[in-house]
């Protein structure tokens, strides 16, 4: 082994086989090997460019290197060890990489109190320890939970191991394979058929910080408009113009907050992409024109399969012949594969030159103020085959920015066709209206997608336990970087029981995108479908969205900066909750994070009646209902056994299901900003906005000053661009206890030039019990309101005493 230190990094040699690490920081890791001597071209659809020729200086050492935060050494047989600087295991190569022809596979060692998470939305537990995986985007109606492969590839995991975290990113788009225990115990492995060895390692040890860098090296989801975080009905399909325009005044005259109403294939003439049919929507431009009136945005489904139509005078496939825009066979003639249309052929998303073409297909949609669009079938799903989708030996030709100019077969482009789909809509969108964020739903995908499109977790099913299984893949996707993601509300295969529709939507109205939708053929899943009192309850929920939009939005802009998921694992916020430094999401089954603050705690087991457990991280928590307090410690230590066991029963919090309630938690310390009560959020506000403040505790005996509560609120106009010129506001508040007892809430300096919606503030104290004067009146109740504090935030003060 002959091993050549590097400025940011080694090469190693042994034979025919070539290992080269490169450190990008300080914690991020870049290893890629061949066994043919050289390496493979540099090239990624899925981690931007910039990243991947970025460097720093590293500390040379004996067959390896450190930064200032790992250490990293090559042993015989090029072996990897990773450790911090105090020598803490991170990850080491349980053998060589085993080649055999072009297919190969890698392999670590695993500890036995190792958990893994991430890899999109793949069904199961949320900790992926044991289990194994095959990447390759399939199109699943009717999915299990042993089903898999799903929609999407995303080839990241995050590995938890004594409390620290590692990041692993696989840059591999064939048919990769994972395995983390399943086969062998101690080992865990990843590989594929073909393809690069190629990947990135980023350590934490905070699991944040993997997440940060995970969204520096493949990007983070951009800021969508704000309608696309309100509610969405949708269903396949409300076939007539007049069935939609009846939903939409169904929902305005029951005064169910609603943003969002979409059209499946059926409002299209024959199920032909980019066409209307213009006997079931006579009217359709006029339609769009009176939805938007009401404040309700259409999304459109756009399939990329492209009727195979020669000589019938239909635009997308004249053009797309005209200028060579499809996929080919390997004798060179068109691939022609049978979906909705009937024979279709399909777009080379491989090339700039067809992206910019598919995308100048939204025209007439984007003329008539359509907005946004929708990329279901881009797997792709084709209906001939067992396999799903078109044969292997398809050929796809690169012409893109950044890659040689080549020919791919489909089993390399697979996985990334239907990124690149969404890519080119989300794209050629934004190039037809540059001042508007563009909104695109997409179904598959692969890594660093979530640059693009926001996604769902595919044709789930009506049944509690395809509600029970939200979570874990909306946590999973989250983690993967795609943050604005969901699932179809009461199942989209089958008619849910009323029940399980209600608590659908109060778990939904707690997730990022909260979409109602349906199969043809099932009953309607619309919130009042099944009376009065499950009406009252949906709509009390979604309600709660809308209150809770400044929050929600807040925590938006804070992903498309850092990449933190909206809806995030207990780990992410509490990787120190538990003794032994194991995930308290293990302990909290279906416990999850809305945002850093919000901790939502659905039945484990939805369907049954019997109470359940609620798992509470170490600190102050606040019932979000009722303000109730409760304090919970970490793990109890120098007790006995038995006096440990008498006092772990006594913290237990147990909740019994309801059908009208779903527990929620607020995290002592925290400020919730919390808007009037809206219908849409096309139209602002209408009053002050409420800072819900729920005290942290008050430190004894302190010398100073100590903050015990802390919150940001973001604003801009919701749907420009103008947010990156300075055109927004961001405030961050605080609570200081002060040496008398007294409790200062301030509003902190104004960044941005944005002028909210807001005519005042009201405070909402919880914690505070002592004496207060609010409104000139002394009150003395644990939650204190103050109505109109102060117009102008800037220098807003004010004292509890």
């Amino acid at each position: 082994m002959v091993v050549q230190n590097l400025p940011n990094g080694l090469e190693a040699r042994q034979g025919d086989r070539l290992l080269s690490i490169r450190a990008l920081t300080d914690h991020i890791l870049r290893i890629r090997e061949s066994n043919s001597g050289s390496l493979p071209e540099d090239a990624s659809w899925s981690v931007l460019p910039s990243v991947r020729t970025a460097n720093i200086s590293v500390v040379p050492e004996h067959d390896g290197f450190h930064t200032s935060q790992i250490r990293i050494t090559v042993g015989p047989d090029l072996l990897i060890t990773l450790t911090d600087m105090e020598g803490h295991l991170l990850q080491q190569d349980a053998e060589p990489i085993r080649w055999t022809g072009a297919r190969f596979r890698v392999y670590k060692h695993k500890e036995p109190d190792d958990h893994f998470f991430g890899l999109g939305d793949k069904p199961g537990p949320l900790d992926r320890a044991g289990q194994s995986y095959v990447m390759w985007n399939t199109d699943s109606f009717g999915w299990q939970e042993s089903t898999d492969p799903l929609y999407k590839s995303i080839p990241f995991f995050l590995e938890f191991r004594g409390g620290r975290a590692l990041g692993v990113l696989f840059d591999n788009t064939w048919r990769a394979f994972f395995d983390f225990g399943h086969e062998l115990p101690n080992e865990y492995s990843f590989g594929a058929p073909d393809g690069p060895v190629d990947y990135y390692l980023m350590y934490g040890p905070d699991p944040k910080e993997v997440e940060k860098d995970y969204a520096w090296l493949t990007g983070p989801t951009p800021l969508p408009p704000l309608w696309a975080l309100g509610f969405q009905q949708s269903r396949y399909s409300y076939e007539t113009e007049g069935k939609l325009l009846d939903v939409a005044k169904r929902l305005r005259a029951d005064r169910i907050p609603a943003d969002a109403l979409y059209l499946d294939i059926d409002y299209q003439r024959k199920y032909r992409p980019f066409t209307v049919d213009e006997v079931a929507f006579p009217l359709f431009s006029e339609m769009v024109k009176k939805l938007s009136g009401d404040h309700f945005h259409l999304v459109l489904i756009t399939d990329l399969h492209i009727a195979d139509l020669p000589g019938s005078n239909y635009a997308p496939y004249d053009s797309g012949i005209t200028g060579d825009r499809f996929v080919k066979n390997p004798d060179g003639s068109t691939y022609v594969g049978p979906v909705w249309p009937g024979a279709a052929v399909f777009p080379e998303f491989t090339q700039e030159k067809s992206r910019a073409w598919w995308g100048t297909l939204y025209k007439q949609f984007a003329a008539e103020h359509v907005s946004g669009f929708w990329n279901d079938m881009n797997e792709p799903a084709v209906f001939t085959y067992p396999s799903k989708t078109m044969p292997d030996a398809t050929q796809h030709r690169i012409d893109e920015p950044g890659f040689q100019k080549r020919t791919a077969s489909h089993l390399e482009i697979h996985n990334v066709y239907g990124m690149e789909n969404s890519r080119a809509t989300y794209e050629g969108v934004l190039q037809l209206n540059p001042q508007e964020r563009p909104f695109v739903l997409t179904r598959a995908s692969y890594a660093g997608g979530q640059r693009y499109a926001a996604t769902w977790t595919g044709d789930n099913s009506s049944t509690w336990n395809h509600l029970r299984e939200t979570t874990p893949q909306l946590l999973n996707l989250g983690i993967s970087g795609f943050a604005l993601a969901g699932a179809d509300v009461g199942g989209f295969a089958g008619s849910p029981p009323p029940d399980l529709l209600t608590k659908w939507l109060e778990v939904a109205a707690f997730q990022p995108i909260d979409r109602d939708h349906a199969a043809k053929g099932t009953r309607p899943h619309e919130p009042w479908v099944d009376g009065r009192e499950h009406e009252s309850i949906r709509q009390r929920f979604i309600e709660e969205r809308y209150r809770l939009m400044p929050y929600l939005y807040t925590t938006v802009e804070e992903t498309s900066r850092t990449g933190l998921p909206i809806v995030r694992p207990l780990f992410l916020e509490f990787p120190h909750a538990t003794d032994d430094g194991h995930p308290m999401d293990l302990d909290a089954s279906g416990e999850f994070m809305f945002g850093p603050d919000l901790l939502v705690a659905p039945n484990p087991s939805p369907e049954e009646i019997a109470p359940y457990e609620v798992h509470l991280p170490p600190g102050v928590w606040y019932d979000y209902w009722t303000g109730e307090r409760f304090e919970h410690r970490s793990a109890i230590r120098g007790e006995d056994s038995e006096k440990r066991e008498e006092l772990l029963l006594r913290k237990r919090l147990m909740v019994t299901p309801t059908l009208s309630e779903l527990p929620v938690y607020v995290r002592g310390g925290s400020v919730i900003p919390v808007a009037p009560q809206t219908e849409n959020t096309d139209v602002a506000p209408n009053g002050p906005l409420t800072l819900r403040i729920y005290l942290n505790d008050t430190p004894e005996n302190e010398s100073h000053s100590s903050e015990i509560c802390s919150g940001d609120v973001y604003q801009d106009d919701g749907h420009s661009f103008a947010f990156r010129a300075g055109d927004f506001l961001r405030l961050h508040f605080s609570c200081v206890a002060n040496q008398d007892g007294s409790v200062t809430v301030i509003a902190g300096k104004r960044q941005g030039t944005y002028a909210p919606w807001w005519n005042g503030f009201r405070l909402e104290v919880h914690g505070w019990d002592h004496l207060v004067s609010a409104n000139g009146n002394q009150t003395s109740h644990d939650s204190v309101i103050i109505q109109q504090v102060n117009d102008n935030p800037e220098g807003l003060q004010v004292v509890l005493r």
